[in-house]
């Protein structure tokens, strides 16, 4: 019983999905999706240069850093020394 108890006291701890640079990297995109949307509302023009080509660069830009941040893996140390054996 007293096992048990000792057991269900530690807890196990899993690896974290994503790592600092993956939090830095989702920030960064979020932030420049919001910064496009507001240059696109402050011109408010319809035809304007602003809203027409540079916005929607910088909401694409931001998109693609959300998905990077999504998607990149943390190097490990088994990473590391499966790269240096494979060259």
């Amino acid at each position: 019983m007293a096992a048990r108890r000792k057991k269900s006291r530690k807890q196990e701890t899993k690896p974290m999905a994503f790592s600092a640079l993956n939090y830095k990297l989702l920030g960064l995109g979020v932030l420049l999706i919001l910064i496009g949307f507001t240059i696109m509302r402050l011109e408010n023009e319809v035809y304007g240069v602003v809203s027409l080509y540079i916005a929607p660069v910088v909401i694409m830009s931001g998109y693609i850093t959300v998905i990077v941040a999504i998607l990149k893996r943390a190097k490990t140390e088994g990473d590391k020394s499966e790269a240096t054996v494979s060259s």
